[in-house]
């Protein structure tokens, strides 16, 4: 019998396998919760982003259920031909409103938010400035552009400076572009510095506040609030799927821009909008953040425990300032290991390896969130404890 055309990627598999770092994803099998439920076990979960804890809160799932019997389970066609359902707006205002911007847009997702903006805004002739770490959904935008990439070390402002001096040009657009909160070491943008030199050079200013969205700032409102920036960030890109525990990715901006973006934005033209459960889930999402600010404390206070404990343990956590806190394992092999043995104690946080993260700096990621306990973070530190030992990782 001869090789289909596909067997090949049996091979690629076999690889993967062999190195250990083939993706076998757990499922869940109850909500996503501090406490839950993946193939038949339960454990603490640190491996989330939900943040605040909003996933399975009963105000959104009620929300959701509402707009199903009232508006239908989907919205049955794209946003610019009959998909743009009043709670789409309705949404839209909300989000540009907490991110004290003028307007905002809604797409499908994050990763689409990203990647169909910067394809969007800029052609072959302009060029891009992108830090080292940016998420891989700036990065495919960026090629879908067009234009010509320059990245720069991570978080090095001068040498952003350097490149948005040394790539000027009449008639050429500039864009800088950076996480706010860089989602597998937790750190934050230098944000002040490369508004900054964005200012200096006349180059638009973008930043990707997936992780810093109803984390950092006033009430969770992000980064560029966090720095106290507001009205110097020229795109701010949102995500529904995290803090805010639902699903979808959002643009704030000018007005224009998002009008631009309705017309060109091609995963806003060629993609079913969002259904109706989805919008008003996050729609309460959004008010529940407004109305219970001790989420926001929770999730800062359990962050600060549990960094604390994990540091008096010995253990490298790399440069993280956030909830997102990283357990430096080092090699592939050990860092899959490390993920591993936790699960049998009831830990469940997943190892991250090459390509994700540099060779040599594999890790188990943890998250923590407002809904864990005092008992369930300690209880998850005296597993890194022991576990910890027996790798000889502290």
């Amino acid at each position: 019998m001869g090789m289909g055309s596909l067997d090949y990627l049996k091979e690629e598999l076999g690889e993967l396998n062999r190195a250990g770092t083939a993706l076998h994803p757990r499922v869940l099998e109850d909500e996503q919760k501090a406490r839950t439920r993946f193939d038949g076990r339960d454990v603490i979960n640190l491996a989330s982003n939900n943040y605040l804890g909003l996933a399975a809160h009963p105000r959104l799932k009620r929300a959701a259920a509402e707009a199903a019997e009232r508006y239908g389970a989907g919205s049955g066609a794209v946003r610019t031909i009959a998909g743009t359902m009043s709670l789409h707006r309705e949404l839209e205002r909300k989000f540009a409103e907490f991110k004290g911007a003028e307007d905002s847009i809604m797409f499908q997702s994050g990763f689409t938010a990203n990647s169909g903006t910067v394809a969007a805004i800029l052609g072959k002739e302009d060029v891009i400035v992108s830090d080292q770490l940016n998420h891989a959904s700036i990065i495919d935008g960026a090629r879908l552009s067009r234009a010509e990439i320059k990245v720069f070390p991570h978080k090095d402002v001068q040498a952003a400076d350097d490149l948005l001096r040394q790539t000027k040009a009449p008639g050429r657009h500039q864009l800088l572009i950076t996480d706010g909160v860089f989602s597998m070491d937790g750190d934050i943008a230098p944000l002040p510095g490369l508004v900054e030199v964005a200012e200096k050079h006349g180059a638009i200013m973008m930043i990707d506040d997936a992780h810093g969205s109803g984390v950092l700032g006033r009430g969770g409102r992000g980064t560029v609030d966090h720095f106290d920036l507001h009205g110097r960030v020229d795109v701010q890109v949102g995500t529904l799927s995290k803090a805010i525990g639902v699903l979808g990715g959002f643009i704030a901006g000018p007005s224009h821009l998002i009008e631009w973006l309705v017309n060109r934005g091609r995963p806003f033209l060629f993609s079913t909008s969002a259904p109706p459960p989805v919008a008003a889930a996050c729609i309460a999402a959004l008010e529940v953040i407004e109305e219970e600010p001790d989420r926001l404390d929770r999730l800062w206070s359990n962050t600060e425990l549990f960094k604390k404990g994990l540091h008096d343990l010995g253990f490298d956590t790399g440069a993280s300032e956030t909830p997102i806190t990283p357990v430096i394992a080092g090699e592939e092999a050990k860092a899959v290991r490390l993920s591993s043995m936790l699960w049998e104690e009831g830990v469940f946080t997943p190892a991250i390896v090459f390509p994700t993260v540099a060779m040599g700096r594999a890790r188990v990621r943890t998250i923590v969130t407002a809904d864990h306990t005092e008992d369930d973070l300690r209880e998850a530190l005296e597993a890194f404890r022991r576990v910890g030992v027996r790798l000889e990782l502290i």
